[in-house]
């Protein structure tokens, strides 16, 4: 037997699915192990390995590849406890991690204290140095500030260091030579992020943010990979390790040490590449995936089949990180939401009660209702199923805790239940709802695909509420994310910068970029053994108006290796304009674009399962 093992670590539960060569699949859940998410990893596939009746050795050693969705670089964030890091930043630029680009989270509130700094202002180090727009040296690197400066970072404890200077994208002499001074005089460094290998183009606060975020996750991250990589291949694991990227796709444990920030928001990418998946299966190509699991409720717009993905102003953790990501929006509403009463009425989430304690009815010492809770003892979940029968779920306990909750609002056990599922039904509609207003989508126009452990069971009302007529629910619900892990490619999302109005492009230049673009992916794909002929590459110009602040990607129709042709320029210019007149609803052809780089997405084939539907037990 040869298979694949998709692994999908979620805030309460972990997610394992074994695809075997000839389609069939079995599922398995584990509590996830937030310390070390590697102890739950393990403890699922020894339950894998159990459900197939072979030792995890066995089963390890007939497994081709292990694909892992991990949240360490997320959770790292949210519990601000990644690697003390510093920052080396061109001159004038050290309190720009402090401005923000002037952004709060809420206009509204003028008291709302600035997130955790990554890196305080007494490790972030301005050195004299600028490059102009085109790379040219207008002032040299002052190399005797850089190693004051990395003696000082080293003083103060950091073992990260970001750096990050003015165009270096287009020319990164200096942070190179940065580079090369910070091994000299702290040899021990743990890593070194600079932001020209991280985002290769402009603007300088979204680069940076995006560098320090890199610094500050990145040993973390490689820390933990290394760890479960060790622990797999003593396990006996002869195939490969893959892990998932925020954009879709997945990579090998050897591009992630290189930009590891590119796993933060990766977690939910799964289960949007299944629901896509599923519903091209269904004849769905427009539709909204909904994840509901124990800690957290993730909706994913998908139109004409692929999940929308965003490559601009992506905040996370109040935090920027201008990389590719699904466009997933996440709640806190879940299994696991914790409910309470708040004056006269009942609230629920977005605090969890996550896996442990868990809800009360798991009877791991949890005393808060939960949603869980409630639809166990509505009876929309069946105690002696619920994770295979291997978990007993105690409805008096979950009784006992409803009643206590309704008790000051005059409500019985039952009518507590009602209130919550009442109360988050609307909050996760509402979730639904903002994502396809947004995108200026009408609901009644998209079916409605739900997975998770608990999606499947609020889907109907949800549906019913935003007006859909078709809901899908695929029978691997509980474990969709981790199937949709063995979905999902290699894929490669990168741009190189260049700025001209596009009169002016300087069309050999700008194909030499697209160039240095292939042979990039190229060599990453190669790593992964990917054969060329299962590569898919698509270009893309970014273009903008003047005074315009995001780009927008147009196609760009390009052979590999040729030079880009004015023809496929103009074309690229035509359809730019037809998008903004979409768009705006207004005539632009008067307004002259500018050309702002080129952008190539390569997407190397894997090994998809050719799933058959798995057997349901009476």
């Amino acid at each position: 037997m040869s298979a694949r093992i998709g692994v999908d670590v979620g805030g309460t539960f972990t997610d394992l699915v074994l695809a075997r060569a000839d389609g069939s699949i079995r599922l398995e859940k584990s509590p996830t192990t937030p310390d070390d998410q590697s102890d739950g990893v393990l403890a699922g596939l020894q339950l894998l390995a159990d459900g197939e009746g072979v030792t995890l050795a066995e089963l390890l050693a007939q497994t081709t590849a292990v694909v892992h969705g991990t949240t360490t670089g997320d959770n790292t964030m949210i519990q601000m406890n990644g690697a003390p890091t510093g920052l080396i930043c061109s001159a004038g630029f050290r309190d720009e991690m402090d401005i923000r680009r002037g952004y709060k989270e809420d206009i509204w509130d003028a008291a709302l204290p600035a997130p955790p700094p990554i890196a305080r202002r007494r490790v972030r180090i301005a050195v004299p140095e600028r490059l102009d727009a085109d790379g040219g040296i207008v002032v040299a690197l002052d190399e005797d500030a850089v190693r004051r400066g990395v003696r000082r970072l080293r003083s103060f404890g950091v073992t990260s260091i970001a750096v990050s200077f003015l165009h270096s994208f287009v020319n990164p002499t200096h942070e190179l030579r940065a580079a090369e001074i910070i091994s000299e005089v702290y040899p021990d460094v743990e890593m070194v992020s600079l932001s020209h290998q991280i985002l290769t183009r402009a603007p300088e606060f979204e680069r940076t943010s995006t560098t320090v975020v890199n610094a500050y996750v990145g040993p973390v991250i490689t820390r933990y990979i290394r760890r479960l990589e060790q622990r797999l291949r003593e396990a006996g694991l002869e195939g490969e390790l893959l892990i998932a990227r925020s954009n879709g796709g997945v990579c090998q444990p050897s591009a992630i040490a290189r930009k590891a920030a590119a796993t933060i928001g990766s977690g939910p990418t799964g289960g949007a590449v299944a629901a896509a998946v599923a519903g091209h299966g269904a004849g769905l190509g427009d539709l909204v995936s909904v994840d509901m699991g124990g800690t957290s409720y993730d909706v994913c717009l998908v139109r004409d089949g692929r999940p929308e993905v965003k490559s601009e102003w992506n905040w996370r953790h109040r935090y920027l990180i201008q990389l590719p990501m699904v466009d997933v929006q996440s709640v806190g509403a879940g299994g696991g939401s914790i409910a309470r009463v708040a004056g006269v009425r009942i609230v629920v989430g977005p605090e969890s009660a996550g896996a442990v304690p868990g809800p009360v009815c798991y009877g791991l010492g949890g005393t808060e209702p939960t949603v869980t809770d409630a639809d166990l003892l509505l009876g929309r979940i069946d105690p002696a199923r619920f994770a295979a029968g291997r978990s007993a779920l105690d409805v008096d306990a979950a009784r006992v805790a409803l009643a206590r909750l309704g008790a000051p609002l005059g409500m019985d056990a039952v009518e507590a239940a009602a209130s919550i599922v009442a109360v988050i039904d609307a909050y996760m509609t509402d979730a639904v709802r903002r994502v396809v207003a947004l995108a200026g989508v009408d609901p009644r126009a998209l079916s409605l695909v739900a997975f998770g452990g608990m999606g499947p069971v609020h889907a109907t009302t949800q549906a019913a509420g935003l007006g859909m007529r078709r809901c899908l629910v695929p029978l691997a619900a509980s474990g969709f994310s981790a199937l949709g892990l063995l979905e999902a490619d290699h894929v490669i999302d990168e741009s190189r910068a260049y700025l001209a109005p596009w009169k002016e492009v300087d069309l050999p230049a700008l194909s030499a970029l697209a160039d240095r673009l292939d042979a990039d992916a190229a060599a990453e794909l190669r790593e992964a053994r990917i054969p060329d002929e299962r590569v898919e590459r698509s270009w893309h110009l970014n273009m903008v108006f003047p005074g315009q602040t995001f780009d927008v990607a147009i196609p760009l129709a390009r052979v590999a290796g040729e030079q880009i042709s004015q023809d496929a320029l103009i074309d690229a210019v035509e359809e730019f304009h037809r998008r903004n007149a979409e768009a705006r609803l207004i005539e632009s052809h008067s307004e002259e674009p500018l050309v702002r780089g080129v952008r190539l997405n390569a997407v190397g084939r894997t090994e998809h399962p050719h799933l058959r539907p798995p057997s349901v037990p009476d």
